[in-house]
């Protein structure tokens, strides 16, 4: 059994790309692991700035949900980001969390798999390109950790779109398999 954390990032409840986290978690809790939720649009989310406190005390000098997550995180074998295209990269709130992680840059953790699901009205999937990258330059702080999967969910602008187009199932599928 392994430590699954899935972070939806999308404001829109129901958005498509919290429906393809949805479908992650379903794969996941289908073989057996542990898996938590993270809706940032839920949480008090203040932005990083850049004090650097982190780095040598065990949580965030700012005062929001954060701090009450930092072990979760360490503690996590798969950490999965689900977020829709906004200008080709990940939305501004996945963007935010990701820079409030900072504090687990200088501590031992245990998460080695990330995976990315993204949704977009582009019928392209370079679409995503960007967002690879960006979770790429996360991934790229810690040691041992890799990118193990992406979903690109293209061609779906409306919530509820990406029910016809197979990704819900390309992403079940993932979530059993971590």
């Amino acid at each position: 059994m392994k430590k699954v954390i899935v972070v939806s990032s999308t404001p829109r409840n129901g958005g498509n790309s919290e429906l393809l986290a949805q479908a992650f978690i379903d794969g996941a809790l289908s073989a057996g692991n542990q898996v938590e939720s993270v809706i940032v649009r839920d949480i008090n989310l203040k932005y990083c700035i850049g004090c650097m406190y982190c780095q040598d005390h065990d949580a965030c000098v700012l005062n929001d949900s954060m701090n009450g997550l930092y072990e979760k995180f360490q503690n996590a074998d798969v950490l999965v980001f689900a977020t829709p295209i906004y200008y080709y990269s990940v939305s501004g709130q996945l963007k935010t969390f990701l820079d409030r992680l900072n504090p687990l840059y200088p501590r031992e953790n245990k998460f080695k798999d990330v995976y990315l699901l993204a949704t977009a009205a582009d019928e392209l999937t370079s679409a995503m390109d960007g967002a690879v990258t960006a979770i790429q330059g996360w991934v790229d702080c810690f040691d041992g950790v890799s990118i193990k999967g992406v979903i690109r969910g293209v061609g779906v602008t409306d919530k509820g779109d990406i029910k016809g187009s197979g990704a819900l199932d390309e992403a079940y599928a993932m979530g059993a398999k971590v």
